[in-house]
């Protein structure tokens, strides 16, 4: 089926009271995987192209190669660019074929946020297509510490900018490893009372995966980003395969042995979304 856009599959999340992964991806052979998981599971995917992974690709081939998966994929797929911080950089994504901008204001002040963020939905809704912004800087593992979400100013921010979904800071913090963090209750709870926008947990991959499924079925977080846990299987299936013998060089028969780990450890993730099966 062709793409679809993030509102497409956020808002029946929302209704319904369950979640959509947005899986980080890095190349052809994880993307590829992460569609096969969520034909192997049936729900839908969304596929996410963020910094380092532009880094490698351009955004053009990136758009060329979400769109192929898509159309040959028989659940709905969307192509999204991740953590986009300028508008040029958001307008390339919308010219190469993507149906999902996030735009990435979350450290500047609160006025410019919504500003620049409001200026990149109307382009996104011109189009047709959806935009996620971000309110509340989230932080990184041994890294940038986070600031925490304050529910008044995404209550102005969800008003004023007219994005489709909203990233929040609620304990989540980039590139952990372990799931030991957990989320603020409390705070989702008080973003949730003053709008109804679905929100959007980045670096998912620190959440227990119980919490996911329960906050995925009871609160509006309708998307949790997962990327470091599948990079991990990633690693440890490419680990694996080299290491199984020695003299093979040949990378396309290495890199075939990664597929069935990453489609596993990724329908793992998109079955404790809390869609039910």
């Amino acid at each position: 089926m062709p793409l679809v856009t993030l509102k497409d599959v956020l808002q029946p999340a929302l209704r319904e009271g369950y979640a959509v992964a947005g899986l980080v991806t890095l190349g052809w052979e994880d993307m590829r995987a992460y569609v096969a998981a969520a034909e192997l599971v049936g729900c839908p995917v969304i596929l996410q192209a963020g910094p380092s992974c532009r880094a490698h690709t351009p955004l053009p081939i990136l758009g060329k190669m979400f769109r192929h998966l898509a159309e040959h994929a028989s659940v709905p797929v969307v192509a999204h660019l991740d953590h986009g911080y300028t508008l040029d950089e958001c307008k390339d994504a919308l010219d190469s074929g993507f149906t999902s901008l996030m735009y990435d204001g979350s450290r500047k002040p609160l006025a410019q946020n919504i500003a620049e963020t409001a200026a990149i939905v109307q382009m996104a809704h011109d189009a047709g297509i959806s935009c996620e912004g971000e309110i509340g800087f989230v932080g990184y593992a041994d890294g940038e510490s986070s600031a925490g979400t304050d529910p008044q100013e995404a209550a102005e921010f969800a008003a004023e900018t007219g994005v489709d979904a909203m990233a929040i800071s609620v304990g989540n913090v980039h590139l952990q490893q372990d799931k030991q963090g957990g989320l603020d209750v409390d705070r989702i709870r008080a973003i949730e009372a003053v709008t109804e926008v679905p929100l959007v947990i980045h670096g998912g991959s620190g959440v227990p995966v119980t919490q996911r499924t329960e906050l995925a079925r009871n609160s509006h977080i309708c998307k949790f980003n997962i990327g470091t846990e599948l990079r991990m299987a990633f690693g440890d299936a490419l680990r694996n395969a080299v290491n199984i013998d020695p003299q093979r060089f040949d990378r396309l028969s290495i890199l075939k042995d990664t597929h069935d780990p990453v489609v596993s450890a990724a329908a793992e993730v998109l079955r404790a979304m809390g869609r039910a099966s």
